[in-house]
């Protein structure tokens, strides 16, 4: 019986680890709605805006968290040097991808019809990327921390993207000039040392909340701009990939309090948005699964190339044949490509064909564990 119950906890802290859980999740929509897509549909109407508007901003609040860390000295992104290389390789990472899905649309002759979805294929999965970048990459690999440097700065991007490109409504600038008192309290709590998080989620992360979604901004960005307010203790380090960064006081709360949570609302937002009939393949599919599989790797190598160029530098022991296997890795777009799809999208065929696309990024990861054997023969 103890053996069982420890096998039972190893079982469950790997699908923890490597956030199996969305992946489960997203399983488990696609086979509901390929089995009773009536009875799917009726479950996703009535909690979708609950998990994509207001149970995702734990979400974003968690990448936001690491943004910030990777900031303060001692991180990854604190000096300039270190950090322009992944963040010009991010921008082509992005680019690439669009171009290509705009290319693709154009070639359709739809642009005026799915022209909106340029900005799905510019995502890059942070949790699945690093997953199998682990699996391709032995430990210590300089691929690893430039992957998540780059992904990270991809998100970044990718949620300035997500504010100025995809508004949920009319733009209210009232709303949305009302939404800096948020900054405003979370401020005043940092200066007055409150050190608890709940404060900052309750009051401030609500007041942005209200501003962004009344404002026309997605609100699932609420806690981007509160969670810097958070007070932090620079004392304390965490491992950032194989580079030590700083850990914050009252980040570490938030994360330690919503680190499982977020697995079981990452897993709910896999059943909800993941779940599209099969028969839902179409030009939209191709575009999206082509941009990002293809378009990523493409980008992230001529960026970094274009970088060297202007006198940038590789980490040391980053060669090219491992910059295009790590570049394939990140075109695995899952989870923010998915989040993209609802926001450029209303509900449809159109959408249910870029879900599809977003999905079948994924097949990203078995090409680049494949690459990998291939291209790194003489060591990982």
């Amino acid at each position: 019986m103890q053996r069982r119950l420890e096998a039972a906890t190893r079982v469950l802290q790997l699908i923890l680890d490597n956030s199996l859980l969305l992946l489960i999740g997203a399983a488990a929509g696609l086979v509901w709605a390929n089995v009773d897509v009536d009875s799917y549909t009726r479950f996703t109407h009535l909690i979708h805006f609950v998990i994509n508007h207001v149970a995702m901003v734990f979400f974003f609040g968690l990448v936001a968290k690491e943004v910030y860390e990777a900031t303060l000295p001692g991180g990854p992104l604190a000096k300039p040097r270190e950090a322009l290389t992944p963040i010009l390789a991010a921008i082509g990472g992005m680019a690439a991808p669009a171009a290509i899905y705009a290319a693709f649309v154009v070639s359709l002759g739809r642009t005026d019809e799915l022209m909106r979805g340029w900005a799905i294929p510019c995502a890059t999965d942070i949790a699945f990327s690093y997953l199998v970048a682990r699996l391709i990459f032995r430990r210590g690999h300089p691929a690893i921390p430039f992957l998540l440097l780059l992904a990270i700065a991809d998100d970044v991007l990718g949620l300035i993207v997500l504010a100025l490109f995809y508004p949920q409504g009319d733009i209210s600038v009232g709303w949305l000039a009302g939404g800096l008192a948020a900054l405003v309290g979370a401020w005043i709590l940092r200066r007055s040392g409150v050190n608890s998080f709940w404060p900052y989620v309750l009051g401030p992360g609500l007041l942005s909340w209200i501003g962004l979604y009344l404002g026309g901004l997605h609100p699932a960005l609420a806690l981007v701009p509160i969670v810097p307010f958070m007070p932090h203790d620079q004392s304390d380090l965490k491992m950032f990939g194989s580079r030590p960064t700083i850990r914050l006081a009252t980040m570490q709360q938030f994360e330690e309090w919503w680190r499982i949570p977020v697995q079981a609302i990452l897993m709910t937002f896999g059943l909800v948005n993941a779940g599209v009939p099969l028969s839902s393949v179409g030009a939209v599919t191709a575009a999206v699964a082509v941009s990002l599989v293809v378009g990523k790797p493409i980008g992230v190598t001529m960026a970094t190339v274009i970088g060297e160029l202007i006198g940038l530098r590789r980490p040391a022991g980053l060669g090219y044949a491992a910059l295009v296997v790590m570049g394939v890795t990140a075109g695995i777009g899952f989870t923010v490509a998915l989040f993209f799809t609802t926001a450029a999208f209303p509900p449809g065929a159109v959408l249910e064909e870029a879900k599809m696309g977003a999905l079948l990024s994924f097949l990203a990861a078995p090409l680049a564990i494949g690459l990998g054997k291939v291209l790194l023969r003489s060591g990982r």
